[in-house]
């Protein structure tokens, strides 16, 4: 898929830059600052996520948001760990056509407390490549059935315990650090299906996983 090929891409990157460029990265800094030093800050932006639907007939992506804070540890003049706590709200838009449920649309509403891992590599003064892992927790679902005719029915069955709790996957992204401020996109691709087992969310989703894309801006301190 393009989206996987995507982490792929992005892994290469951050393997060639571990091993050919930090002879000559530079350090992420403000220009009152004479070495790295860790900062603590917070920061958010818009997502664009999907899952992958089997058993209906269209996918489309779904807008939501993210937002929450974050440090960033010097290791060395060319690689820092990041660490994030951040809520994001994840799901999908699938319509559906068929003669006993009609035609229209069900809207998956997700919103997770996640925490990314992130190893950053400066490969210029002001530009890194991050990659890593993320693990997060399921905090609130809603679903609802829009009908092509205007009805909009929230699905009673389905909640956030309709779900699986606890989701994790792989990040990866790009960011322009100016002064304290960055502006940055990621993609965190999910490895785990997010229908519970034996319940209607399996039933609809099948191996659905999370897939997601955001752009955001972060302030340091």
């Amino acid at each position: 898929m393009k989206q996987m090929k995507n982490v792929f891409t992005l892994t290469a990157i951050v393997a060639a830059t571990f091993f050919s460029m930090q002879s000559f990265a530079q350090v992420t800094q403000t220009d009152i600052e004479t070495a790295p030093r860790a900062k603590l800050g917070f920061k958010g932006g818009a997502n664009f996520s999907n899952l992958y639907i089997d058993d209906v007939n269209d996918e489309n992506m779904k807008v939501g948001f993210n937002a929450g804070i974050y440090a960033k540890i010097p290791v060395a003049s060319w690689f820092s760990l990041q660490p994030e706590l951040i809520y994001s709200s994840k799901g999908t838009k699938a319509t559906y056509n068929n003669p006993i449920l009609g035609s229209g649309e069900y809207r998956f509403n997700l919103g997770y407390i996640e925490v990314p891992v992130l190893g950053v590599f400066n490969i210029a003064k002001n530009l890194n490549v991050h990659a890593g892992v993320y693990g997060s927790y399921l905090v609130n679902a809603n679903i609802k059935d829009v009908k092509d005719n205007g009805t909009i029915n929230q699905i009673a069955d389905l909640d956030e315990e309709s779900f699986e709790r606890f989701d994790f996957g792989l990040a990866g992204g790009v960011a322009l650090d100016v002064q304290n401020v960055s502006i940055g996109a990621r993609y965190n691709r999910g490895l785990k299906e997010i229908g519970k087992e034996g319940n209607l969310s399996r039933s609809l989703l099948g191996d659905s996983k999370n897939s997601t894309v955001s752009v955001y801006i972060a302030f340091g301190f």
